[in-house]
């Protein structure tokens, strides 16, 4: 990439995308075409067409999503498959017809299937039955790493493919009706040390395993990949540990300052046992997360008790 390119991020509010734009702005690029979901529906076929055709820009990064954590996901399992599917094929078919340089898709470690081996090797992709509770979800995820991949092969694209383990950072959502695990935690710590409850329940054993990397990190790999990556396939990015999910639990529980009991329902479920990323390929060209755990938490937490990062929606 060029500082005088113009770089589309689709999804620039959202965590990645904010993270995104915060890295490349920070690298010195300027030129951003960005539209908000009220200014452009991305499910709109002809809406994205017509803008794609206007603005002509040379870089895509496709970080819009319809995203949530276990609740979400299996709630509204058709909105899941249909939005992201229109999204994706949208975005990506347009930059085709357009003649972007270069397109960057991403992913979600729920690809791998449920079962696969650990830690998850790229091609463990399609071996196995996916998690139920967010099958949906994974389909159309593996689909848009298969258009970049068909597209690339039919029409010389040069699009690529990333999938990022859970995330967490600036601007992430905290609804407990649709957050993912670690914004949930926090959010219900928070609250439990402010009106004083004697405990915290947490869904599930607590005992499947789970790897987090902070939303910087993971924008500082989509630069890097955007720079140096030009494969079929895709790269996965993580930082190669995981944690108990009760482990976590405890981890925020200390950074909040909560000092009341930790309790678990057992009626809720527990999802994949262990998602950790095999990231053998993306350290193999350079590139390793610098962001600790608990580091990270600290820093997000800060934010959130500022009011900066209660995100509703």
């Amino acid at each position: 990439m060029d500082k005088k390119d113009k770089i589309y991020i689709a999804g620039h509010r959202g965590m990645v995308g904010s993270a995104i734009m915060r890295r490349l702005q920070k690298a010195g690029f300027t030129h951003f075409i960005v539209k908000t979901s009220s200014e452009l529906d991305l499910r709109n076929q002809a809406g994205v067409n017509d803008f794609f055709a206007q603005e002509k820009p040379d870089y895509v990064f496709l970080a819009a999503a319809k995203v949530g954590g276990i609740l979400a996901n299996n709630t509204y399992r058709g909105e899941f498959l249909y939005d992201n599917l229109m999204i994706q094929n949208n975005v990506i078919h347009a930059a085709h017809l357009n003649h972007v340089k270069k397109l960057m898709f991403l992913g979600s470690s729920c690809i791998y299937p449920k079962l696969a081996p650990q830690p998850l090797k790229e091609e463990y992709l399609l071996t196995g039955e996916l998690e139920a509770t967010n099958e949906p979800y994974a389909i159309a995820k593996i689909t848009g790493i298969k258009m970049c991949d068909a597209y690339r092969s039919q029409y010389g694209s040069n699009f690529i493919s990333v999938m990022p383990t859970n995330l967490y950072g600036p601007n992430d959502n905290y609804d407990l009706h649709n957050s993912h695990v670690l914004p949930a935690l926090i959010r219900k710590f928070h609250e439990a040390k402010l009106n004083q409850d004697p405990f915290v329940t947490i869904w599930g054993s607590g005992k499947p395993r789970r790897e987090f990397l902070h939303a910087d990190d993971l924008a500082d790999a989509c630069v890097f990949l955007m720079d140096n990556f030009n494969d079929p396939g895709f790269v996965n990015i993580g930082t190669g540990d995981d944690i108990e999910i009760k482990e976590l639990a405890l981890l925020v529980k200390k950074i909040v300052g909560y000092s009341g009991e930790m309790k678990h329902d057992l009626s809720k479920p527990d999802g994949t046992p262990r998602k950790l990323m095999d990231i053998t390929k993306l350290q193999s060209m350079g590139w390793k997360a610098r962001i600790g755990l608990e580091q990270g938490i600290a820093a997000v937490y800060e934010e959130f008790c500022k009011g900066k990062e209660m995100k509703t929606v």
